[in-house]
């Protein structure tokens, strides 16, 4: 498919791309069941970093390759995505020769899916401008620096990820090997890593370099030279060297008129003369672009309120960095702008209403540390036994036991009280209780709260998670009354339709088929729209089909199953069980016909080739500028339609499945739920790639497997990135424990057994296949408890088996109660089925 790592012939590929010219998501939000299985929660050998904003370096962590993962074969994959290129190439040459609007009606098309229509939503194509001669001119200039950098990733790479002496001795080598533009993206890349490392000097002398490198007799200017400008300028203004930054910015606009970095210069330019101390000059330059889209970003209002400030107008001053500090809790100028209110007094002074707003938007996005300590001063401000001091270090309370360092003490030393501030109070103490197993604390808390607090939100919190712990204890009656009572009081709350699903599965279990078929046919009605609609709808069939003997209403289940979710697990176990039913007409059910499938938006693979922004976002792969390769691409003509699927093919053409795949995860939410027909070929490739087809292959025949159940165990741990390494020290594409790796390697016959050997995609595939026939084997060959073993561990599904009782292994799977394990589960034998359906799909368009 689409994996491109390979042995050799990554830079061939691409290279001739370009001389062609050419875990199911999350059930109910909030606290679920403590999760206790390996953690996917990937860290990475390299540490990555991420651009910069004005007199600020960002870092965080990116995934980065072993240099020995490269080495593993994957010919068939690179062979598959060519034929993925090709076809679509033919399609879009098929499409010109039609009538104009022949592409509008054959695009428009329902899609046809289990025998009824699914509808694709549609919208009108962004017709494109047609490039200018200067444009047209400028792309072949960057595909040309694109070729003769070709072979500069992976050393670019790793010096943006790791920044070590050897890394700079690389890409410093490369650069003094080679000239014209493949030299400049290899000096470009050595003065952004000086950058971020605030070696200014060698930053700058780096980026001289690059400008030198990439000019010619006729273009004084490179290909990358508006970065280098703009490099150089964050160089020197961070150095303080203003008068050179000042000569840099000067012209910058009018020098590049089409650079992703034009609306950040006004900024830029404001900061300089603020340091210089002009704050007149500052302010006029912000002035004329308050009407503009980047008056609406923090980094534009700091700015004015540091000019405001310098000008000794320190009201307007305040009422800026209030504004940064309030509307952008989240960014890093806040930070900046509560600093300056703090020094200057005016922190203290703030309406407590507007800090406690900022205080929760820290806890909303998960700061707790930052939330508790805003909590806490806040607090501080007030008298003791005022009832606003209690509910803000209840707050602060909360935010400790997110951040696992509440204790007991803490609690008790804030008032009991009688509003909601006390709710959570209780709240907080049953969590502590819980911690402790202390079921009759947990009780008598519960039931206090229902009495003083019965319609607070704390409420429904305590219920959730009591629900939560007496499933874990296997004490499914106790479940359902916490459960079902949630439910019955809090029927909008967020919790609302999982507690409602547990309650309807739990009696199904409990062999109460009929209160759990009513509980069914109510979550379907109820809440049409949430993820547990899959699972309700076959478990309702189940009911018919097997206690109910009602063959039709049972089909009609199965069916909107496989309209709705054809790719889920639970359409396959539907596709299963409609075979069991036989040719039976399905009962028309009127609120099932009701149920409207998610809308498929209509993608296209046809990527502008030739635009200058997607050229040079290739071009900065090459130098290892990853963070700029997204807003480059988003800068080019049309690409809201296509921007997201270009970004994840450059990734791709360089084997870095688990960048792509994640990229089009996140733009296409839907994709589990599409028909094959409605998404194009190339995006299912990214989303489903074959890289080391030929080791996954070789070494499930020698150990019995199906490659599609390898390839999907890979896709679900690790996105097919070699380099992974998990916060339980899990290595690899098949996340293999140290330990569990030296014991495979003793039975292959491996000496002198390494643990970074498993970072070698061969050596973890070799290994991790044996672990798999081992623990399949230990599990009768039964693929649902091995794969929950292998997320879980063996001592946690044997647990799960004792409990007993299960007509079918679809009911062992639902009844994990770890949603992390089940969706694990559930993946693995969905993503198998599409594996299959897309090779299929592939082999009948090459027979066509």
């Amino acid at each position: 498919m689409s994996g491109l790592s390979s042995r050799g012939g990554v830079w061939q590929r691409v290279w001739a791309r370009f001389g062609r010219m050419s875990h199911g998501g999350q059930g109910a939000s909030g606290r679920m069941e403590r999760r206790e299985s390996r953690g996917f929660q990937l860290s990475n050998r390299c540490t990555g970093s991420i651009g910069l904003i004005v007199f600020l370096l960002l870092a965080a962590a990116v995934s980065c390759v072993s240099a020995r993962a490269a080495q593993s074969d994957s010919s068939t994959a690179s062979r598959k995505h060519h034929a993925a290129k090709a076809e679509k190439k033919q399609s879009a040459k098929r499409l010109r020769k039609l009538p104009s609007n022949a592409h509008v009606t054959s695009r428009s098309a329902a899609v046809r899916t289990t025998g009824q229509t699914r509808a694709v939503a549609h919208r009108r194509h962004h017709r494109r401008r047609p490039l200018t001669a200067r444009e047209i001119a400028r792309s072949h200039r960057l595909r040309s620096a694109f070729v003769a950098s070709s072979q500069l990733r992976p050393m670019a790479q790793q010096l943006a990820q790791n920044r070590t002496p050897a890394a700079y001795a690389g890409v410093s080598a490369w650069a003094h090997s080679h000239s014209g533009e493949g030299a400049a993206a290899a000096y470009l890349a050595l003065g952004h890593a000086y950058l971020l490392d605030q070696k200014y000097g060698d930053a700058v002398t780096a980026l001289r370099s690059a400008r030198l490198a990439g000019a010619t007799t006729t273009r004084p200017d490179g290909a990358l030279a508006d970065y280098a400008d703009y490099l150089t300028a964050q160089a020197y203004l961070q150095s303080n060297q203003l008068p050179q930054a000042e000569l840099v910015l000067n012209d910058f606009t009018v020098k590049y008129p089409d650079s992703i970095f034009d609306a950040s210069i006004p900024v830029l330019e404001a900061n300089l003369f603020t340091q210089e101390g002009n704050a007149q000059r500052a302010l006029a330059i912000l002035s004329r672009h308050l009407s503009d889209s980047i008056a609406g970003h923090p980094d534009f209002q700091l700015a004015r309120a540091k000019a405001e400030a310098l000008a000794g107008r320190t009201a307007e001053a305040s009422q800026l960095y209030e504004h940064v500090y309030f509307d952008y809790p989240l960014s890093i100028e806040a930070g900046y702008a509560r600093a300056q209110l703090a020094s200057s007094g005016v922190l203290d002074t703030l309406p407590p209403a507007d800090r406690r707003r900022h205080a929760d938007a820290l806890y909303n996005a998960g700061h707790y540390a930052d939330a508790a300590d805003e909590y806490r001063s806040l607090a501080g401000q007030l008298a003791a036994g005022d009832a606003d001091r209690n509910a803000l270090l209840v707050a602060a309370a909360e935010c400790d036991w997110k951040l696992k360092r509440l204790s007991a003490r803490e609690l008790d030393a804030i008032p009991d009280s009688n509003d909601e501030a006390g709710a959570r109070r209780m709240y907080l103490l049953m969590e502590l209780a819980r911690d402790k197993d202390d079921t009759g604390t947990q009780q008598s808390i519960v039931t206090q709260m229902e009495t003083r607090f019965p319609s607070s939100p704390w409420l429904a919190e305590a219920l959730y998670s009591s629900g939560n712990m007496y499933l874990l204890k296997k004490d499914y009656p106790s479940a359902i009354t916490y459960y079902g009572e949630l439910a019955k009081r809090f029927p909008t709350s967020k919790y609302a339709p999982s507690a409602h699903w547990r309650t309807g599965w739990l009696n199904y279990r409990l062999g109460n088929y009929a209160e759990a078929a009513r509980l069914f046919d109510e979550q379907i009605r109820a809440y049409p729209g949430d993820s547990e609609i899959p699972s309700a709808l076959y478990w309702r069939a189940r009911v018919y089909q097997d206690q109910e003997h009602n063959s039709a209403a049972a089909a009609a289940y199965y069916k909107t199953v496989l309209r709705l979710y054809p790719h889920y697990y639970y359409g396959m176990l539907s596709q299963q069980r409609l075979a069991e039913v036989g040719p039976v007409t399905a009962e028309r059910i009127a609120f099932l016909d009701a149920l409207e499938p998610e809308p498929i938006p209509e993608l296209t693979d046809d990527v502008p080739e030739d635009d200058p922004h997607v050229v040079k976002a290739q071009l900065l792969a090459n130098a290892g500028l990853n963070e700029y390769i997204e807003p480059e691409i988003r800068a080019a003509d049309g690409s809201d339609e296509w921007g997201a699927f270009a970004e994840a093919e450059i990734y791709a053409s360089y084997g870095e499945s688990w960048r792509a795949m994640r990229l089009l995860k996140r733009a296409l939410p839907f994709y589990t739920s599409a028909p094959i027909e409605a998404i194009p070929v190339a995006y299912w490739r990214i989303l489903y790639p074959e890289n080391f087809w030929s080791d996954i292959k070789a070494d499930a025949e020698k150990n019995n497997l199906d490659p599609y159940m390898v390839a999907s165990l890979i896709r679900q741990e690790t996105e097919f990135n070699p380099g992974a390494v998990s916060n339980r020290d899990a290595y690899g594409l098949m996340q293999l424990l140290p330990s569990v790796g030296r014991s495979m390697a003793k039975e292959e016959g491996i000496h002198h057994f390494r643990t970074d050997d498993l970072l070698n995609p061969s050596t973890n595939i070799l290994l991790g296949t044996h672990y798999l026939r081992q623990t399949l084997d230990k599990f009768n060959n039964q693929p649902e408890y091995a794969f929950a073993a292998y997320n879980a561990g063996d001592d946690r599904v044997t647990d799960w088996q004792s409990i007993g009782n299960y007509h079918g292994i679809d009911e062992f799977v639902e009844s994990i109660p770890f949603t992390e394990t089940r969706e694990y589960v559930q993946a693995i034998l969905r993503n198998e089925e599409i594996y299959r359906e897309l090779d299929k799909a592939s082999a009948q368009r090459a027979a066509r």
